[in-house]
């Protein structure tokens, strides 16, 4: 067997950023960790729905902590937004705002692979994924050299 062998399959932390429940970077999140539990990871998808806006005196508040706990968990992120007013959404950015990186000299998140999406109401742009991979290298997680970039996200996803 090869010596570097996990004693556990690869952990991924799923962040989107919409709070509709038929929203498409829901369900391109979904979509994609479906696709990595066919690979062999454990994934765990966070629902942004009552995470509150940045705030330091409630960091003790469940789903900040569920958030907190989930990144320390995880070994790699996927982080899939929708593209608003040229850049990625509030509720995406709240997700990573909730996310500490001051807790020493090295960052909870540091060396953590993250891999970046975005879905697009109209023609395809990069802007949000763009975005992704800036917000990726400041918390010192290596970004996949690949990313998607879905163009009328309406015509690519059914109901289910």
């Amino acid at each position: 067997p090869p010596a570097a062998a996990l004693a556990h399959k690869p952990r991924v932390l799923v962040l989107y950023g919409s709070l509709r429940e038929s929203s498409f970077s829901r369900k391109l999140a979904h979509e994609c960790a479906r696709l990595l539990e066919v690979m062999g990871s454990d994934v765990r998808v966070f629902n942004p729905h009552g995470l509150p806006v940045r705030d330091p005196t409630i960091e003790d508040h469940p789903k900040v902590q569920e958030l907190r706990n989930l990144s320390l968990w995880s070994e790699g992120h996927v982080w899939v937004s929708p593209e608003m007013h040229g850049t990625i959404t509030g509720v995406f950015k709240n997700q990573i705002d909730w996310l500490p990186l001051n807790t020493g000299s090295v960052r909870p998140t540091q060396g953590r692979c993250a891999a970046v999406l975005q879905v697009n109401g109209g023609s395809q742009s990069f802007n949000a994924v763009n975005e992704l991979r800036r917000l990726a290298r400041w918390m010192r997680m290596p970004c996949c050299t690949n990313q998607s970039s879905v163009a009328k996200a309406w015509q690519e996803f059914d109901d289910e």
